[in-house]
């Protein structure tokens, strides 16, 4: 956790420093019931200096080391940190859809509904791009009342509208989704996610559109 935080202050290199000698001592140690998280938290800050491709192959390494462990909560978050990244990351929809559909079918099969709504969010937005007849499932009652309390699903759930929203060039969703999306960004997760800095990337050129748009 130190290196993630300290890689969101802005120090990559040395949060980069922290989480490779926190990987190298859980093989040293051999603690395999502490490394599906390490793996988890580490992996994003990795990316910023690796290759993409090669933070996804820790997190399947992650995965496998919790669902070892039993640890299905740092299983669930290792798969899904890694899907939120193949949206951006140049992966065939094709194959990020298929993997999405198993991480969400081992996220309903385990009742994990809060994960299970972040990944539906990322689903809607692959089906949606490749342009399938397959329809997006549409949000139970219960998956709403969650949106309307948890800050860091209200936060996928913005975003991924207002990503949506600009790719089929739509102003007004647009403006709406990435307004909403900046009221809500301050309060969610304290650690370094690679998935935030897209968010960021996209939300700049969302609103940089959407001014131009509005002149």
């Amino acid at each position: 956790h130190l290196g993630s935080y300290t890689a969101k202050l802005g120090d990559i290199s040395e949060g980069y420093h922290y989480v490779k000698l926190a990987r190298s001592l859980v093989d040293k140690v051999g603690s395999r019931e502490s490394a599906g998280g390490v793996i988890c938290i580490a992996s994003p800050v990795r990316s910023y200096v690796e290759p993409l491709q090669a933070t996804f192959e820790y997190h399947n390494e992650g995965y496998a080391a919790a669902m070892e462990s039993g640890d299905i909560l740092q299983a669930a978050l290792n798969i899904l940190v890694r899907d939120g990244v193949f949206l951006f990351a140049g992966v065939n929809l094709q194959t990020t859809q298929e993997k999405i559909a198993e991480t969400a079918n081992f996220m309903y099969e385990r009742k994990m509904m809060i994960s299970m709504i972040v990944n539906k969010c990322l689903q809607q937005s692959v089906l949606k791009l490749i342009g399938t007849d397959e329809k997006p499932q549409d949000f139970s009652a219960e998956e709403v009342s969650i949106l309307a309390r948890n800050n860091s699903v209200v936060r996928s759930y913005n975003f991924h509208k207002a990503y949506m929203s600009f790719m089929f060039r739509l102003h007004d969703d647009s403006k709406h989704y990435t307004e909403k999306y900046l009221d809500c960004i301050d309060n969610t997760w304290a650690n370094l996610i690679l998935q935030h800095a897209f968010q960021a990337f996209y939300t700049g050129l969302i609103s940089f559109w959407v001014a131009r748009k509005s002149r």
